[in-house]
């Protein structure tokens, strides 16, 4: 007859149960045996598949306490197979569900770069898209006076504009000042690149590195926080830590918020 020895072991020493958090896309965990850290890009029966920030997948067990969420011990499960339905949108507003989109306006908004257009989409473009904004990007500042010929804004067609680094007495700012009018806003934010205007906390980072004047300041981020010096695979890990208004700086939100309001009034 097997024989079983009792657990002597004192309750304070016995590990405690593992939260459990279910495993939706986009959730960032570390699996602490590799310290492989990403987002989960899918979740099937007894394992789940993790991204990189370079792309790099790796398929883990769902095994008890198997995971670090934000430095702390999880269990990670398979989520429900009908997620509640969100009842805000990423910037904030009140969702619609089953809202059809708008018949494009005339009016439109352009911003300074893809990035930007990326940016502003995934926190914005539920409301664009029921607005019926369309979201167009430039290939640089100095293409704005031009632009706003072509466009020709009038009262059914305004037009708004974000631009980067727009502050007094620089380029930027006389251009802005040159183009603007009753049917064209232009609006910028401080930041030296769109990168800058997300929460360093939600890329994980302490602060955006200080970048030498000179230098490309893409490349230089890169480099300060050790990143690859692939500036199109950084931001992809920048975009992929974006989840909603909260992890933008409040001085994009105001602006942004204001060309809305502006091209659909």
């Amino acid at each position: 007859m097997r024989q079983y020895s009792p657990d002597l072991t004192p309750p304070w020493k016995k590990p405690k149960p593992a939260p459990e958090v279910p495993a939706e896309p986009g959730l960032v965990v570390e699996e602490p045996g590799t310290g492989f850290c990403g987002a989960v890009i899918r979740c099937e029966a007894g394992t789940v598949t993790l991204e990189d920030r370079f792309g790099k997948h790796r398929v883990f067990p769902l095994e008890p306490r198997g995971f670090l969420l934000e430095g702390k011990v999880v269990t990670l499960v398979r989520p429900s197979s009908a997620p509640v339905r969100p009842t805000r949108t990423a910037s904030g507003s009140v969702a619609v569900p089953g809202a059809r989109a708008r018949v494009a306006r005339a009016g439109r908004i352009y911003v300074e770069g893809r990035h930007d257009a990326e940016l502003v989409e995934k926190v914005w473009g539920d409301d664009l898209r029921i607005e019926g904004v369309v979201v167009e990007y430039l290939e640089g500042v100095d293409d704005l006076p031009a632009v706003v010929t072509d466009f020709a804004p009038g009262p059914d067609a305004r037009l708004g504009v974000l631009v980067d680094h727009l502050v007094p007495g620089t380029k930027e700012s006389r251009i802005a000042e040159s183009v603007t009018s009753e049917y064209a806003l232009v609006v910028g934010h401080p930041f030296i690149d769109i990168w800058e205007a997300v929460k360093p906390s939600a890329v994980g980072i302490r602060s955006w590195p200080t970048v030498p004047r000179g230098q490309d300041w893409k490349t230089g981020v890169c480099r300060a926080l050790g990143w690859p010096e692939n500036t199109g695979a950084a931001w992809q890990h920048i975009l992929s830590r974006v989840h909603s208004y909260k992890d933008l700086e409040p001085a994009l939100l105001g602006r942004v918020e204001e060309l809305i309001d502006f091209v659909t009034s």
